[in-house]
């Protein structure tokens, strides 16, 4: 089964490449491996979420503070990870990766917030779903003050391909 097949299967669809907001590609190539630039949670050229991670209820959903719930962040990581697979799948075609190989998460939090490792899982477990043992990867997650556009989270990939 192509990488292809797995994603109809699991009925998801690429999103289109999400435009560069600054001077950079969205990935490169060196040898067999792909580095993606950092992928914002962009959803049809707009963010699907903004603001700060933190806690928020006993749900982790957003609230009109202009906060981020981990479940929404979450979710949120989940979406750059696919704008992360758009870029791999634009410069060499999804179904040559053959592994992700490191996963590198920013999670824009509020002080006190340490719910990274679980808002990365939703960029995780999506290459998990679609790559099966391919998707385990080494992984950072790392809380930071502030990210582009005021972005709650973005992901960068290495994947190796098909030489």
């Amino acid at each position: 089964m192509t990488v292809s097949d797995r994603l109809r299967e699991l009925g998801i669809e690429l999103p289109a490449v999400a435009a560069p907001v600054a001077d950079y590609v969205p990935a490169v190539r060196v040898g067999d491996l792909v580095y993606t630039s950092g992928q914002l949670p962009f959803v049809d050229g707009e963010l699907d979420a903004v603001g700060k991670v933190r806690e928020i209820s006993a749900a982790g959903h957003s609230d009109t503070h202009g906060s981020v719930g981990p479940e929404d962040a979450k979710a949120a990581a989940r979406i750059c990870a696919l704008n992360a697979l758009a870029a791999i799948d634009d410069l060499v075609g999804i179904d040559n990766v053959e592994r992700i190989v490191k996963v590198t998460g920013f999670v824009a939090s509020d002080p006190g917030f340490t719910g990274q490792p679980g808002v990365l899982n939703g960029a995780s477990e999506l290459f998990g779903e679609v790559f099966g043992d391919a998707g385990r990867h080494a992984r950072s997650a790392v809380g930071v003050n502030q990210l582009p556009l005021n972005a709650p989270v973005e992901v960068e990939v290495i994947a190796q391909v098909r030489s």
